[in-house]
C-alpha cells in the first residue's frame, strides 16, 4: 500500500507542472486537495448506499489537535510546491520531495519517540544519497533556487502533517482523507482568492480535481493504512519510490532522456527500499 501510494503521489508534479501553465499556485493547491476531498466523499456516500460503509473508528474530540494540525499543514504544503514548481523543473521538484523522508523520520524520532532502526537508519541514508548523486547530475539546472527552498519547505510542512496523520491512523482512512481534502482545498482556495487569483477554464479545473483525487486522495488513502502497521518511519521510507517514479514520468513527459547517474541513483534506491522491507 505504501508502493502504491507512492507510485499515485508520482502523478503530482509532472502533470501539476503542466497545469501550472493556466492555474496560479494557490488555486492550484486548493483544486488538488478539493479533488481528494469531493472524490473520497463521493466513494464514502457510494460505500453507504450499497451497505458497504466501513466500520473503522471514527474521529473523536480527542482527536482534534493532530486533525486540525493535518489540515493546516496540508494548505501550506502544496502551496509551497506549487511556487516551487513554477521555479524549478518538474523532475527537480520530484527529486526533492525526497527531503521528506528525511523530515518524518526525524521528527517522528525526536517528538513522537518512535523506533529507528540501523538498518532503516540505513535504507533512508541510501535514498538521501542516490538523491545527492541524482541532485549534481546536471549542476547548471539543479541550483537551491527560491523555487527549490520552497519544495523543500512543502517537504519540511508534510513531514510533520505525516507525523499528525500517524497519531490518527488508527481511525477511519477515508473521513481522514474527506477532512483533510475538504478543508486544506477550501482553506487554500480561500487564500487563493483573497490573493486575487481567479478561477481557470473549465478543463482546466476538472483536470485538476481529477488529479488531486487520484494523486491527493487515493495515494493518502494507502498511505494512512500503510502507517497503521509501518509508522511513519518506515512508511515514508517505501514513500521515497515516489521521488523517482515522478521523475520517470517527468523524462517522459518532457521528453528528458533517463542518464547513466539517473539508474546508478536507481539501483540505490532499490537498495534503500529493500532494506526496508527487510527492516
Amino acid at each position: 500500500m505504501a508502493v502504491l501510494a507512492a507510485a499515485l503521489y508520482a502523478l503530482n508534479s509532472p502533470l501539476s507542472k503542466l497545469l501550472l501553465n493556466e492555474i496560479s499556485s494557490s488555486m492550484m493547491a486548493g483544486l488538488l486537495y478539493l479533488g481528494a476531498g469531493v472524490g473520497m466523499s463521493v466513494i464514502k456516500i457510494i460505500q453507504k448506499q450499497i451497505g458497504a460503509e466501513s466500520k473503522e473508528q471514527k474521529l473523536t474530540k480527542k482527536d482534534l489537535p493532530y486533525t486540525v494540525g493535518m489540515v493546516v499543514l496540508d494548505i501550506i504544503a502544496p502551496i509551497c510546491l506549487m511556487i516551487g514548481l513554477t521555479a524549478t523543473t518538474a523532475a527537480n521538484a520530484s527529486l526533492l520531495n525526497n527531503f521528506e523522508i528525511a523530515a518524518t523520520s526525524i521528527i517522528a524520532f525526536f517528538i513522537y519517540k518512535e523506533h529507528i532502526s540501523k538498518r532503516l537508519w540505513a535504507s533512508i541514508s541510501l535514498v538521501t544519497l542516490a538523491s545527492i548523486i541524482l541532485s549534481v547530475e546536471d549542476a547548471s539546472s539543479f541550483r537551491f533556487s527560491y523555487g527549490s527552498l520552497f519544495v523543500l519547505l512543502a517537504c519540511v510542512c508534510w513531514g510533520f502533517e505525516n507525523n499528525c496523520t500517524r497519531m490518527i491512523s488508527n481511525k477511519d482512512p477515508l473521513e481522514i482523507v474527506v477532512i483533510k481534502g475538504l478543508g486544506s482545498g477550501i482553506g487554500s482556495l480561500l487564500i487563493a482568492i483573497a490573493a486575487g487569483e481567479h478561477l481557470p477554464q473549465g478543463r482546466y479545473i476538472i483536470c485538476a480535481v481529477l488529479l488531486g483525487f487520484v494523486a491527493y486522495g487515493l495515494s493518502i488513502f494507502f498511505y494512512i493504512y500503510a502507517q497503521r502497521t509501518l509508522g511513519a518511519a518506515k512508511t515514508s521510507a517505501y514513500y521515497a519510490l515516489a521521488p523517482f517514479i515522478g521523475s520517470g514520468f517527468s523524462m517522459e513527459i518532457f521528453r528528458e532522456p533517463p542518464t547513466v547517474l539517473f539508474l546508478i541513483s536507481l539501483l540505490i534506491m532499490g537498495a534503500g527500499a529493500c532494506l526496508a522491507a527487510r527492516d
